[in-house]
Parts: C-alpha cells; structure tokens; sequence
C-alpha cells in the first residue's frame, strides 16, 4: 500500500462556476474559498502531512484586474478572519512562488501567517501564489550557476521553490481540462494524475477519499518496468 505524504491541487472551474449559476466569476471564486476549507479538513481527517493548492499562477495577471483584486482581497480576508482557528487546528502555511511581486497588503498578511503557524505540525497547507514551473526552473538554474552548484538531478530538486515540502504523490485538477497549467514540472514527474470534470467548487471530501483510497493500491514504478 503506497504511502501517501502530499496532494496538490490545480483548482480549475471558480469563474465558470459562478457564471453557471448565472452570478460572476467573484461568486465562484468565493465559493472555491469554501471548498477549500473542506478540503483542508478532510486532509487532515485523511493525515495527509502536505497539501498544496495552486492559488495564482505567474500566467493570472493577464485576467481582468477587478478579478485579480478580488481573488488578493479574499486571501486577506480569510486569514484575517480564519487565523485563530488555523492555530487552533495545528494547521502550518507555506509559500511557494514569488512573493515579491504580490501586492503589500497581500505579502504582509502572508507573512505575518506562515510566521504565526511555522511551528504547526498537524498539516503543512502550501499556498502556490504567483508561481510558474517554467519562472521556478529559470530561477533555480540562475541561482546554482551563480552559487556554482554541480548539476544533478538530485542537486536541483534540493534548490527548488519546494525543496522543504517533498514531490506530489498525487495530483488534482477539476473543471475538465486535462492539462499541467505550468505547475510543478519537475516535481510531477512520477506523480498519479487525476482529472475530473467537476468544477472546484463542486469537488468534495468524498471525492477526495476515493482518489486517496485508489492511489493507496496503485501500482508505482517510478520508470522501473
């Protein structure tokens, strides 16, 4: 039976939720948030230790800005609101991506929360925000050239945005679309897909536990025959 140490999620169909119940993209994007939550609390009912949401990706910025505000002001918001009982439940934040570029309000909240729970050991919940797979390899070979780092396979996994967190052993996309989206190239790399037709906001803690219990009894080679 395979151990199981990380999920990630690619966490597609908020806009087209919203718009299908005939509100806005925003309507979805909140209803994801909620999604979110249980899935979080699934995870842990499921003692998976890392869980990874891509969030926003390097490619977002290109959607219309009212959206991009919103999409910040619900991160705010939510930890704002939610941080006692991410203490409460031993919950750890991680950032992968980069934070520099995120607007102040946005980093400062974010920082002031994985400074709060860096010492929550029950889950470790990793935020993808403003990350690209494609932005991490250029930063990763850029920073072993300058620190004149041997080229390995093993080398570069270790100099990674994900160095501390470990690869997916599992990866979720919903809304349909049977794509990586420009996340996490390396680290997918013997990673089980699964793609589901379900919008985000309809994915569900069942949904989550028969992909879990199928992962458990697959057959993982690793590139072995």
């Amino acid at each position: 039976m395979n151990k199981l140490n990380h999920v990630a999620f690619i966490m597609d169909g908020n806009g087209r939720w919203g718009t299908k119940k005939r509100r806005n993209r925003n309507f979805g994007h909140l209803a994801g948030i909620k999604t979110v939550q249980k899935i979080v609390e699934a995870s842990i009912k499921l003692k998976i230790p890392t869980v990874t949401f891509y969030v926003f990706s390097t490619e977002n910025w290109k959607r219309p800005k009212s959206e991009i505000n919103f999409l910040f002001s619900l991160i705010v918001s939510y930890f704002k609101k939610e941080i006692e009982n991410v203490m409460k439940n031993k919950i750890k934040i991680t950032i992968t991506g980069r934070l520099n570029k995120l607007p102040i309000n946005v980093k400062s909240a974010l920082k002031k929360t994985v400074n709060m729970t860096k010492k929550n050991n029950k889950i470790n919940i990793n935020l993808a925000l403003n990350y690209g797979s494609k932005d991490e390899l250029v930063q990763t070979i850029k920073k072993m050239i300058s620190n004149k780092i041997n080229k390995s396979n093993k080398s570069i996994s270790q100099n990674l945005y994900t160095k501390k967190l470990g690869d997916p052993d599992i990866l979720i996309r919903t809304g349909g679309k049977k794509r990586l989206s420009n996340f996490m190239f390396w680290q997918l790399a013997y990673t089980e897909l699964y793609f589901l037709d379900k919008l985000w906001p309809d994915f569900n803690s069942s949904d989550l536990k028969k992909i879990v219990q199928n992962f458990k009894l697959v057959k993982r080679n690793f590139g072995a025959i």
